[in-house]
């Protein structure tokens, strides 16, 4: 059970599910990927990855200079989490930034570390 609370407190908020919901959408996003997409600040993004990842939800690897961060296997067949895949959907905007962002390959221009 307390794995489950700590999942519906990660996602409780709405830029910490937007951004879990383009890991969904993604197989591996970098933090300038998802400041791009989302139009956010790059602290507030890395605020809310931390929060995901303490859930459990998330996990990186280094890959050069970048982390690259995706859902965490071990909770793929998450019930709650195959629920959020069918039901909750990426606002319009978010899916047309995303859709952009891997069109342009922001990760290899941006500088991330």
């Amino acid at each position: 059970m307390e794995t489950t609370i700590k999942i519906f407190k990660a996602l409780s908020d709405e830029s910490r599910l937007r951004i879990f919901l383009l890991f969904i959408q993604s197989e591996e996003l970098c933090v300038c990927e998802l400041v791009n997409i989302l139009n956010m600040e790059q602290s507030r993004i890395s605020h809310s990855i931390r929060i995901l990842r303490e859930a459990g939800l998330i996990v990186n690897r280094r890959e050069g200079r970048w982390i690259i961060y995706s859902i965490n296997p071990e909770i793929k067949n998450n019930e709650i989490i195959y629920g959020l895949k069918n039901e909750v959907k990426l606002p319009e905007q978010d899916l047309e930034n995303f859709a952009k962002c891997k069109k342009k390959n922001i990760r290899e221009k941006c500088k991330c570390n």
